[in-house]
């Protein structure tokens, strides 16, 4: 391969506290088949001995710094910001990077300019074990954007992006209020300017990380991803102001029930779905069916939630009278005594 013929890749690598498997993702990338790259490193105040085996590595492609620590959102933009590559391609630092993966991303992206962004399946480890399990997101720009309206399609340490995504988009934010999801928060935006897709192959192992944040039941992060979902049906399917209806989606589609208006109107909901689906059919030129039967499958989603929501609230509601009853009764028999 001759190097000077083909486009630099800059991969970021930011890490926190992640000596046990650093190493392997390092020589991961140093590995890999296209060999025009630059690995930079962002150790974000680690306090392991990461530095130390950043410092083991002498290949003249690494460039690495070290900063206080100021979490994954900041640790990535400021590699983006050092970065002097055509294409940037995110490694994380428990995974691995097949040998071919960024030879197979850059060849994607140079032969579809329209694309801003390419991810890949990853096979899914916990520790150094092997299971069954892959992470087998669509291929196709159309499914991808229809299913970023509810949540993230994409592997994030198996993400390669163009320069030109962040002059168009900015970076990754770094409002509290909006991050994490630092990846989802990001590709919504991506979506709205460029095509987007996933390789429908293995180029990533994607080490599991026991006891990570769930995305069922209320929490921080879950309000969030739902806060990003309502944002991006509104823009689907042409709302300019808040909508109940699109918020009881976006909660449903994620079992929030928190999050639920006191009357939820299932034809709305259904509605809407399909108006999202049919818009984006439109704007990615395919046929309507494609969208519509994906539009099902997450409206049969929701009409489950949806179920489960009413039968929660009536039990609440019975409840609520029960205790009523209750204190009305006692107050009875109070009175009664009293006379």
């Amino acid at each position: 391969m001759l190097l000077s013929n083909r486009p630099l890749i800059s991969v970021l690598l930011p890490v926190y506290n992640g000596a046990e498997y650093l190493a392997a993702a390092i020589e991961s990338i140093l590995s890999q088949t296209y060999r025009n790259l630059e690995l930079i490193i962002v150790d974000d105040g680690s306090e392991d001995n990461s530095a130390e085996i950043i410092r083991r590595f002498h290949d003249p492609r690494i460039r690495a710094c070290q900063q206080e620590n100021r979490g994954l959102a900041e640790a990535l933009n400021r590699a983006i910001l050092m970065a002097e590559g055509e294409f940037l391609a995110r490694q994380d630092q428990d995974d691995l990077s097949l040998p071919q993966r960024l030879e197979k991303q850059t060849m994607f992206l140079e032969a579809h300019p329209q694309y801003g962004m390419v991810g890949g399946w990853a096979e899914i480890w916990t520790g150094n074990t092997r299971s069954e399990r892959i992470h087998r997101h669509p291929g196709d720009n159309h499914y991808l954007q229809f299913d970023l309206l509810f949540d993230n399609p994409f592997v994030h340490s198996s993400i390669m992006l163009r320069r030109s995504v962040f002059e168009t988009v900015g970076l990754y934010s770094t409002d509290k209020t909006r991050q994490p999801p630092e990846d989802y928060e990001l590709w919504s935006r991506v979506a709205r300017h460029f095509a987007v897709a996933n390789i429908p192959e293995v180029l990533l192992v994607y080490r599991e990380v026991v006891g990570s944040m769930s995305r069922v039941g209320a929490s921080p992060f879950l309000d969030r991803v739902i806060n990003i979902s309502v944002e991006n049906l509104l823009w689907a399917t042409g709302k300019t102001s808040p909508d109940p209806h699109v918020m009881d989606v976006a909660a449903l589609n994620h079992a929030a029930y928190h999050r639920v208006s006191p009357r939820p109107r299932i034809n709305k909901m259904s509605q809407l779905i399909y108006d999202a689906a049919d818009r984006l059919s439109d704007a990615c030129q395919v046929p309507a069916i494609a969208l519509r039967e994906r539009a099902l499958v997450r409206l049969n989603n929701v009409k489950t939630h949806y179920s489960r929501y009413l039968q929660q609230a009536g039990q609440a509601r019975l409840a609520n009278l029960i205790r009523t009853m209750k204190r009305v009764a006692l107050r009875w028999q109070s009175t009664m005594r009293g006379t």
